[in-house]
Order: structure tokens, then C-alpha cells, then sequence
């Protein structure tokens, strides 16, 4: 019988051995699983970007003789089309390179016989210079239309734009013309000795709706320091830019009739070689400076101290060069990315991130560069009369190492800055994706929450293991243990409504009932030891002495409450918050590291103050013993024999805990007022990693840049817990081969 037991119990050993071999190896492989899927998610924003040949056109040799002004391509890669200087539109199939059709730009100014030139305004609109100095604007438009047989064909039209035309004028060699909203166009002419015309053309209607043009000119009369080799101007016609031959770049405010206003002059080239290029990238407040040698850099307006509310044009950002001269930058119409090219090749940057994406090589010199108003399509033509269209592939240009872990200069800071702020109201935004900021909010949220649950769980759970008396033990212990099952959405909503407004009406008791109570308790142990040990009170306390210690502390916390109104009288002229702000430069926010602290701390107590009871308890009773047996007192005991020997135990649960607090989202979600700054102060909110997943990742478009850095957000939770859980490991081993347990 004996022997079937023994055998029995055996194998349900064995099977349980095996049973826990299985569940943990299923818990590495979840964990491994788990990790490989977020990173899956987040290493395409490291992905190369591409660019593959969709479409060769070579132009019919039908096709009128002279120079082409503009080239463009339709989104679908399916058709382009070429401009002339007869003012006509040519298209052609991508698939053949056959002529689709020829239209004639429509409303042609009156003794108007050719176009000099055409800029290109955006959205397939384009502004035609004409030989008599009249400007004109039109819309190349593409359609998909399905015929009786259900056939689809690309359609095209060319419309005119009557709001943005402009009479005759001689002499103007180069010309650029912007709407006004609301208010009309704005004309900048260069003429020729390289002088300057500001032209507005405002238009005004009266009751009838009939509508009356106004023109204002104004000839700009600032010394130039070169003569003029690049012009510009924004978007909304406010800010007009010039390049030298000489390096200089200068910036006008033209957007008052009839006033024009020099804003800058900055040598924007080391060596004094020539501008040859200008653009405004997406947004108008960076312009982009190629010059002769092929250095390509970005510039926008910064306060500069000293300066007062001016601001002046400052370099921030430097792009890699063309190997030849900057003939070309073109602005994506959709976020930060310029394409520049040296006639031989075209480089592909991204401002912010600084990163060259793309290198395209034309199989001959570039004549004329193009980009598709969606900015995926890129259509060149070379000197050999070949139209070539790319399809590009950029999932991501505005992420890199730089702009996740370094400080970056975004467009509106006075200075590189650690910076998170994923969305904006515009279009033209500049995505702020710093990861440093919110681990800094991670590291502060769990530093403080530790240094208040810390303290107070490994006390408790000393004096709970060894002077507390068996039957309180068994009655506190397991409330304590309790409160980690309250939810932590309860405790955030406790601490963001009720215990931030609580603490904020009356911050300074706080602070002095952290003066005010460890004072009244080391007097009242002062006092308390003095009586005799066999007094009547000592044996009655005796393994209830926390009990009686708890109306001194509700009596501290009175007094701090009283003296709250006269110390914030005396010492901080009757407003302690309006006084941090003005001596320190300390803004108060009601939901602060101090409640965080709190609200985190209350959530990771129990954790701590359990396993470290347990591991103190599980210290044999023989080394307590002899301790006292050789005349050390219960706190010698528990100092300097219990807790070394329960180390290793004890560390496993601070370590524990701090895993618990690192990770945690809805407290701090809660309690905090969610602000990616970095800043120690304890007065000041944060945002941590896992509260900003919870943030964002509702918006967060799929696939998008957000939501691949918010999964790498997780990849780095991941990691710092896989780091922190492996250097507690090793450290409770190396404990436990120093003391000999656990």
C-alpha cells in the first residue's frame, strides 16, 4: 500500500513538473511573441524609402519646336503632359507615349504671342508670363470617364483663373504672382538693373456685386547687396525673398499696399558663393537656400537674444549637398520633404529629420523637374526630350534616430528642443515625435511614486513582521494586501478629482505635515522611552504601538492645517503659488508630480509591503533569537540581523514594485495633466509612455507615423522592464550568495 502511494505520488510529481515546464515555456513564448508583433509594427518606420520607374516618354517629334516651360504628371502614373512656349498643353498616354490631346491655354491676354515663363503655384496650377509682361493663371485638371462600352480614359482640361491675371507690363524679366485672401493678388516683378516691383491688386465690390480692381505699385528701394540671382515668394504673397551672386539672402515684408518693408539681410553662404535656388517649404515658414557649390540648407525666422519681439533668418537646418549646382528645389505639397536637383541628379531631404531619403538619377540632363500635387509621383525631363515619371514610396521621412532621441529645431522655436506634439489644426504641420520627453515623464512619475511607497511599505512591513503582535498582524495584513485589488482607474479618478483639488487649496499643509509629523513622532519615541519598560502603558502598547501613534499624527496633520495660513502670510506674501512663479519661474499645475506620487505610490505600497512581510517573516526565528539571547535590542535585531538576511526578498519586492509603477497607465493618465515637458519640478505635470499610448493610439491613422512610433513607445516599455526585471535577477542571486538564503 506503501509502495502505491510512494508511486502514485511520484508521478503526479512528475506530471506536475512537467505541467510547469510547459506553462513556462508557453509564458516565454507569449512574452517573445508578443514582443516580436509590436516590434513588427514599429520597424517599418526604419524601412528605406523607394522610388521605381512607372512611365518613359519620349516626345513625339510632331510635337512643335521650342522650349517647354512646364512638364507634369496625373496621380495614377497613367498619362503627363508637357507646357510650351505657344501657351499649349500637350498630353501624352504613359503606356505608348502617344498625344492624348492639345489644348491651347484658354483666355489668352490680348498682343500676347508667347510665354516666357511658367511657375508652378500648386494643386496643377501654374502662372504664365507672357512677352508682353502679362500674367495669366490656369488648372491642368485629370479625370477618369467611363464610355458606353465601360471602358475608362483619362480625360483632361485646362481652365483659366480669372482671380490671378494681371495686364501688360514691360521690361519684366522674371515674375511671380500670389492670391490675397479676401482682398485680391500681389504681383513681384523683377526688372531689368535688378530692380524690384511690388504690385497689389486689390479688388473691392459694391452693392451690386460689381467688381472694381484697384492696382497699387511699389518699387523697392533698398540697396541690394549682389545682384539678384533667385526669387521667391510664400504662399499668402506676405514675404517676398531674394538671393545674391554673392551668398546674401534678404527678406521684404510685402503684404501692405503700397509699403514694403526690408526685414533681412543674412550671408546665407560661407564662401560668398551664389543663391541659385530658392523655395518656401510646406507651410511658408522655412525657406530653402540651394546655392552654386550645391549646399542645401533651410532657414526661418528665430528671436535672437538681444533682439527684443524681431526676429531674424537663422540657418536650422543643413540638408546634404548636390555634388553640382542647385538648379532646382521643389517642396512637397504634403509635409517638410524637398527635392533638390544639381541637373545631373535629384536628392530627395527631409527638413526636420535631416535625412537624405532618395537619390534619382535621369538617364541624361535634367531640363524640367515636376511633382504631382499628392508629392508621390515625380516626373523629370531630360535633355534627349524623354519625359520619365517615378512612383515613390515614403511611408515616414520625418522619423529618425534624430527626431526620436535628440534635440530637434522645429519651425516657431527659438532653440533645439526636446519636443512631443503629434497633431495640429493645419495642414502644414511639423509632426513633434521626441520620445525623450515622455520616458523622462516615466522615469519621474516612477521615481516619485517610489520614494513615497518605498519608505513607507518596507517600515510597515519590518515592524508588521516584528513587533507588531500576531493577532493585529493577521487583522492588518490582509487589509493592506487588499488594496492592491482596488482598481486603478478608481484611485486615478480619486486623485485627479478629489485629491488634486484637495491638495491644491492647501499645498503648504502638505509640506509642513512632512516637517511637522516626523518631528511630533521622534518627540513622542523621545518621550515614550523614557518610560519605565515595565510600566503599565508599555505593557498594554506592547505590539500595538502603531495605534497609539496615530492620533499624533492626525494632531501633526491638525497643526500643519493651522499654521498653513500663517506661514503662507509671513513667508510667501499670502499666495505661495503666485510666489513660485514669480521668484522661481515655477508654474503650478493642479495635477503635479505630487499627486502622482501619491496616487502611484498608494497603488505599489501593497505589492512592496506584502512580499517584503513574507520574505522578512521566512527569516528563521534561531537568528532572531540568538540576536537577543546576546543582548541586542528587537531594533538591533530587526536592523541588523532580520533585514540583511531577508535582502534578497526584500529587493525582489521593491524591484517588483517598481516594475508595477513603470508600467502603470491610468493612474498617471488620471492624475496627471498629461504635458510631454521635462521638468523635476514637483509642481509641474508629465506624460509617460504608457499614458501617451493610451492618448494617442484612439487618433493614431493606421500605419501612419504616430501610430508606429506609439507601438515603438511599447517596444521600449518592454525593454526597460525586460532590463530592470534582468538586473533585479542578478542582483537578488548575488545577495543570496552573499546571505545564504533565498
Amino acid at each position: 500500500m506503501a509502495k502505491k502511494f510512494i508511486d502514485k505520488s511520484r508521478r503526479n510529481d512528475r506530471l506536475a513538473e512537467l505541467l510547469i515546464r510547459i506553462g513556462g515555456i508557453m509564458v516565454i513564448i507569449s512574452v517573445v511573441w508578443i514582443l516580436v508583433m509590436i516590434s513588427r509594427v514599429a520597424l517599418p518606420l526604419f524601412y528605406p524609402p523607394s522610388a521605381k520607374m512607372t512611365a518613359t516618354v519620349q516626345l513625339p517629334a510632331a510635337l512643335p519646336a521650342g522650349k517647354i516651360l512646364a512638364i507634369g504628371a496625373e496621380e495614377g502614373q497613367q498619362g503627363a503632359f508637357v507646357l510650351d512656349e505657344s501657351g499649349s498643353f500637350h498630353f501624352f498616354k504613359a503606356s505608348d507615349g502617344s498625344v492624348a490631346a492639345s489644348i491651347k491655354t484658354p483666355a489668352v491676354p490680348s498682343g500676347a504671342a508667347r510665354v516666357v515663363s511658367a511657375e508652378y503655384t500648386g494643386k496643377s496650377a501654374y502662372n504664365l508670363l507672357w512677352d508682353n509682361g502679362a500674367i495669366s493663371s490656369v488648372a491642368v485638371a485629370f479625370a477618369s470617364v467611363k464610355d458606353a462600352e465601360g471602358k475608362v480614359t483619362l480625360a483632361q482640361d485646362v481652365s483659366s483663373q480669372d482671380d490671378l491675371s494681371f495686364p501688360p507690363s514691360g521690361g519684366v524679366l522674371q515674375s511671380s504672382a500670389r492670391r490675397i485672401e479676401g482682398k485680391g493678388a500681389v504681383r513681384i516683378d523683377r526688372l531689368a538693373g535688378d530692380h524690384l516691383r511690388v504690385t497689389h491688386q486689390l479688388v473691392e465690390k459694391d452693392l451690386l456685386e460689381n467688381e472694381k480692381r484697384t492696382n497699387t505699385s511699389t518699387e523697392i528701394a533698398d540697396p541690394l547687396p549682389g545682384r539678384l540671382t533667385a526669387l521667391t515668394v510664400d504662399s499668402k504673397g506676405h514675404y517676398l525673398y531674394a538671393g545674391t551672386d554673392n551668398g546674401w539672402l534678404l527678406r521684404w515684408d510685402v503684404s501692405e499696399p503700397g509699403q514694403v518693408r526690408l526685414l533681412d539681410t543674412v550671408q546665407a553662404s560661407e564662401e560668398r558663393r551664389a543663391v541659385t535656388s530658392l523655395a518656401l517649404v510646406l507651410g511658408d515658414m522655412s525657406v530653402a537656400v540651394g546655392d552654386a557649390k550645391g549646399t542645401l540648407s533651410t532657414w526661418f525666422p528665430v528671436t535672437l537674444a538681444g533682439t527684443g519681439e524681431d526676429k531674424r533668418l537663422t540657418r536650422i537646418h543643413r540638408l546634404r549637398p548636390n555634388h553640382g549646382t542647385v538648379s532646382v528645389i521643389i517642396p512637397s505639397p504634403r509635409d517638410k520633404t524637398l527635392f533638390s536637383g544639381d541637373g545631373t541628379e535629384i536628392h530627395v531631404d527631409h527638413m526636420t529629420s535631416e535625412r537624405n531619403l532618395l537619390t534619382i538619377k535621369p538617364g541624361a540632363a535634367m531640363v524640367q523637374t515636376a511633382l504631382s500635387p499628392k508629392g508621390n509621383t515625380l516626373t523629370v525631363l531630360d535633355s534627349n526630350r524623354t519625359m520619365t515619371v517615378w512612383k515613390m514610396d515614403i511611408p515616414h521621412p520625418e522619423i529618425s534616430f534624430g527626431t526620436l532621441f535628440t534635440k530637434v529645431w522645429y519651425e516657431g522655436y527659438d532653440r533645439p528642443e526636446y519636443s512631443w506634439q503629434s497633431s495640429a489644426a493645419n495642414d502644414d504641420f511639423e509632426p513633434k515625435m521626441s520620445l525623450v520627453p515622455l520616458v523622462f515623464g516615466t522615469i519621474k512619475a516612477t521615481l516619485c511614486a517610489m520614494l513615497f511607497a518605498v519608505p513607507l511599505a518596507l517600515l510597515a512591513a519590518l515592524y508588521t513582521s516584528q513587533f507588531m503582535s500576531p493577532k493585529l498582524k493577521g487583522r492588518v495584513k490582509p487589509v493592506v494586501e487588499i488594496m492592491a485589488a482596488i482598481p486603478s482607474v478608481v484611485i486615478g479618478f480619486l486623485a485627479g478629482l478629489w485629491l488634486a483639488p484637495l491638495i491644491d487649496k492647501s499645498i503648504l499643509t502638505v509640506f509642513l505635515t512632512v516637517v511637522i509629523v516626523p518631528v511630533m513622532l521622534l518627540v513622542t519615541i523621545f518621550f515614550w522611552k523614557r518610560i519605565r519598560t515595565a510600566s503599565p502603558l508599555q505593557r498594554i502598547t506592547r505590539g500595538h504601538e502603531f495605534v497609539a501613534m496615530i492620533p499624533v499624527v492626525l494632531i501633526g496633520i491638525y497643526c500643519a492645517y493651522l499654521l498653513n495660513g500663517v506661514a503662507e502670510t509671513t513667508l510667501f506674501a499670502g499666495d505661495f503659488k503666485q510666489w513660485l512663479y514669480s521668484s522661481l519661474g515655477v508654474r503650478y499645475d493642479q495635477r503635479n508630480s505630487i499627486i502622482i506620487a501619491i496616487a502611484l505610490g498608494f497603488a505599489v505600497i501593497p505589492i512592496i509591503f506584502t512580499i517584503a512581510e513574507d520574505a522578512i517573516s521566512n527569516v528563521p526565528r534561531n537568528l532572531t533569537a540568538a540576536s537577543l539571547a546576546l543582548g541586542a535590542s528587537r531594533w538591533q535585531t530587526a536592523w541588523r540581523v532580520v533585514l540583511p538576511s531577508a535582502l534578497p526578498g526584500v529587493f525582489s519586492a521593491v524591484m517588483i514594485g517598481f516594475g508595477r509603477a513603470i508600467g502603470e497607465t491610468m493612474i498617471v493618465l488620471m492624475a496627471t495633466g498629461n504635458t510631454p515637458i521635462m521638468s523635476w519640478s514637483l509642481f509641474n505635470g508629465l506624460r509617460s509612455l504608457s499614458a501617451n499610448i493610451a492618448v494617442e493610439i484612439p487618433e493614431a491613422p493606421l500605419d501612419g507615423s504616430l501610430y508606429r512610433v506609439l507601438f515603438l513607445s511599447a517596444v521600449l516599455l518592454f525593454v526597460f522592464t525586460f532590463i530592470i526585471n534582468t538586473v533585479a535577477e542578478a542582483l537578488r542571486q548575488r545577495f543570496r550568495k552573499k546571505y545564504g538564503r533565498y
